[in-house]
């Protein structure tokens, strides 16, 4: 079977998307599939193109054997007009890679940004493929409920398109089990449609290690316990709380902030007005540096805003964690927190609670017994549920009967052996 994958972001950005659709194309080329990406030109976060790729319409590279089309973008991070023009520019330009690949059986679209349904539908229009839509985020749901969009023209304009997607899609693929009760219950895409594709993890890249002591020099820490935030730094994160938890508990912690976002500014500069001394706040890094990060973490900090919306979502940035031998402390309701807690792999907490937070964080710091068991658990979960090889292995033998060109690679499979994602 021959895949495209048509998203926004792509390694070596660092970030969700990336890290889950890398290991996807890494999993689909073991299993004998030919695979191909139309991605963006790296821009996401620091809202300029990244250098060695400014100022170019078309390139074209391979990272970790996979053939990578980048097309033209309006570089811009944050909310509203310029960001939509980012997501327009892109929806358009990408038409450029997706008509130089080889021809596909599938285009795998990944959302958001929605815009790129459209074109998807015409590249797989104009060469006889199926699409694959994959939704990551109930957007335009999530833009609402976190009050980044008003109800108006844009916003009804958004949920026709969403319907669009769904409705010109073979398959809709669900990040988590919430979203494809949703795509069920509430946006009437038809069951037989939907498709389970959760996030996973390298659990070789990540595995419990002696803590880093080059990194906690580096990073000035003293022998306070570390507590690790990693991920987008944005709105739906809720990230004051952490900041006004390191407060609270101060003498017994040190949180270190890995990332980067829109509100990253407004918490450095929250955390110089509240005079937080405990927190530091580190640029993105890239993937094959994080294990160092959890390797120095007693636990780590999943935070969200407290929004129903939320209550669905499995963020990737658990998985890390817990293949890493890490608790988590889950600022959150629903799907994750039920995860985690019958897991004995984390706490759960409510969210926006900053005296919750910091009482969890102070509970573990002086109680090892327990944050060795839950390390424990962590580990073995991160292994028996979120391995990338059996989750993919799942989703495929799932779309089989839409994709029989799926069942002949599988049983022609090569075996070819896996690979390191490297930055071009």
């Amino acid at each position: 079977m021959r895949v495209v994958i048509l998203t926004q972001y792509y390694a070596p950005e660092v970030g969700a998307p990336q890290t889950r659709l890398a290991a996807l194309a890494r999993e689909l080329r073991r299993h004998g599939h030919d695979v191909e990406v139309v991605t963006a030109m790296p821009h996401h976060l620091v809202g300029r193109v990244h250098d060695g790729y400014r100022g170019k319409v078309y390139a074209r590279e391979i990272i970790d054997d996979v053939k990578v089309h980048r097309t033209w973008v309006y570089a811009a991070t944050g909310t509203g007009v310029r960001r939509i023009a980012n997501y327009l520019s892109f929806a358009c330009s990408s038409l450029l890679g997706l008509m130089r690949t080889a021809r596909p059986d599938v285009i795998f679209v990944e959302s958001p940004p929605l815009f790129l349904s459209v074109p998807g539908w015409i590249a797989a229009r104009a060469r006889g493929a199926a699409i694959i839509f994959n939704v990551a985020d109930l957007w335009p749901d999530s833009v609402r409920e976190l009050g980044v969009m008003n109800d108006g023209v844009v916003l009804r304009a958004a949920e026709w398109l969403e319907r669009w997607s769904y409705d010109r899609a073979d398959i809709v693929n669900a990040v988590t089990e919430g979203i494809g009760r949703t795509l069920r219950e509430r946006k009437g895409v038809a069951a037989n449609k939907v498709r389970f594709l959760p996030n996973g993890i390298d659990v070789e890249m990540f595995h419990p290690r002696e803590a880093d002591r080059d990194l906690r020099r580096r990073l000035r820490l003293d022998e306070r316990p570390v507590f690790l935030y990693a991920g987008t730094h944005g709105i739906a994160q809720g990230l004051q709380t952490v900041i006004e938890a390191a407060k609270l508990a101060e003498p017994h912690t040190n949180i270190v902030m890995v990332g980067s976002g829109p509100t990253k500014p407004w918490l450095i500069d929250l955390t110089r007005r509240m005079g937080v001394r405990n927190v530091r706040f580190v640029d993105p890094v890239p993937l094959h540096a994080m294990p160092g990060y959890f390797s120095l973490a007693l636990a780590s900090i999943v935070p969200l805003v407290d929004k129903p919306l939320m209550y669905g979502a499995r963020p990737s940035k658990i998985f890390p964690s817990l293949a890493s031998g890490v608790p988590v402390l889950y600022c959150g309701r629903g799907e994750s927190a039920a995860l985690l807690e019958h897991a004995g792999a984390g706490i759960s907490i409510e969210p926006e609670n900053a005296r919750a937070l910091a009482d969890a964080m102070i509970a573990l710091a002086q109680n090892e017994p327990l944050r060795a068991q839950m390390a424990e658990r962590a580990r073995a979960l991160a292994v028996e549920r979120f391995a990338w090889a059996p989750i993919v292995d799942a989703w495929l033998r799932s779309i089989e009967a839409q994709f029989p060109h799926a069942a002949s690679a599988r049983s022609a499979s090569s075996g070819r052996p896996e690979s390191s994602l490297r930055s071009v």
